[in-house]
């Protein structure tokens, strides 16, 4: 039998924050997401499903964590942690080492969004740009939220943003 290959949609994105609560009522009300589930504990311990998975996942000895699901508009979920005891430092910025460094999300009112972003306390980590200058209206900016969690934004889907060659030469 052939193996068959076919894309993958995306499920969920986890991110760890210092302040579950303040994450929730950020992510909430800058960005619109659906809170699905309010933040509860979870507790170490074998006897539930959910107990199981974690200490399969995290190991032995963390105890309690904090958790919370949201959703974007489009399904795409969005869990958050909060650990006890964890440290309040912002994640360091270095798209120079193998692993994750963003995510983005799509909002045709960019330079809107990024205010909300900066009048909620987040930060705006570039100037907005122009994939084609003065030709179409693609723009992208990076930004981050208050606790430190770089992130994108773009003004058209990425299939349309990257279908154009946006970086090649006309």
């Amino acid at each position: 039998m052939k193996e068959k290959n076919y894309p993958r949609s995306f499920s969920h994105i986890g991110i760890t924050v210092p302040d579950i609560k303040k994450a929730v009522q950020f992510y909430q009300k800058v960005m619109g997401w659906y809170v699905i589930m309010e933040p509860s504990t979870v507790t170490e311990e074998s006897d539930t499903a959910i107990g199981q998975m974690c200490i399969d996942v995290f190991g032995e000895n963390w105890g309690t964590f904090e958790i919370a699901h949201m959703s974007t508009s489009d399904g795409v979920g969005v869990e958050l942690f909060s650990f006890p005891n964890m440290s309040n430092e912002k994640p360091e910025f270095n798209p120079f080492k193998t692993g994750l460094f963003h995510f983005c999300v799509q909002d045709p009112d960019i330079e809107g969004l990024v205010d909300k972003i900066v009048a909620h306390g987040g930060k705006q980590r570039m100037p907005i740009r122009e994939y084609y200058p003065n030709e179409k209206p693609f723009k992208m900016v990076y930004v981050e939220d208050p606790f430190g969690i770089i992130f994108e934004i773009y003004t058209h889907s990425y299939e349309l943003t990257y279908s154009s060659g946006a970086y090649q030469d006309s």
